[in-house]
């Protein structure tokens, strides 16, 4: 089911996301198929469950090209359950970043440029991967999502805020 995306200001985008404990249970695969189909219906490349009100550990990472991202690199969306990583060296790198839940606004926020992923699939098993680039930052942003973290709380210097029409002008130069 398409679900309507939590807005800043909405209490669950500001608390932390409970483990979950089975992956099978069949609340969770409702969980899963409702972030599925709603970021499906977005110009989006992640969400997390929180962004549709469930406060639990799940992200889907799903990069591609679109209006907002239109260099995004291919990734093929993956659903990612209590994810954690760590940082696999000091460098940081800004970029722009959006999100369903801050419409209308990006900014240049600070993330890791190569980092270490654990997380565990669908089927239950635990997956580890390194991940950099883009897809590191889609990650980053999204289990900040899961810690109650917007990444407007990221931003370095508040003249790194722009609206999305000038980040839009910006991108086609």
């Amino acid at each position: 089911m398409n679900r309507e995306i939590a807005q800043l200001g909405a209490k669950v985008l500001r608390q932390t996301a409970e483990l979950v404990q089975d992956v099978h249970a069949p609340e969770i695969r409702r969980i899963i198929e409702d972030m599925q189909t709603t970021l499906a219906n977005t110009q989006g490349v992640g969400i997390a469950a929180p962004q549709i009100s469930e406060s639990r550990r799940i992200v889907i990472v799903a990069s591609r090209p679109t209006a907002r991202y239109p260099d995004a690199p291919q990734m093929a969306p993956t659903v990612m359950i209590n994810p954690s990583f760590q940082a696999k060296s000091e460098n940081r790198q800004k970029g722009w970043e959006g999100c369903l839940s801050i419409p209308g606004i990006r900014a240049l926020v600070p993330r890791y440029t190569e980092i270490g992923v654990q997380y565990t699939d669908e089927q239950g098993e635990v997956v580890e991967l390194m991940l950099d680039g883009f897809i590191a930052r889609v990650f980053q942003h999204e289990v900040d999502h899961l810690d109650g973290i917007v990444y407007l709380d990221r931003v370095e210097d508040n003249r790194d805020i722009i609206a999305e029409s000038e980040y839009l002008k910006l991108i086609a130069d």
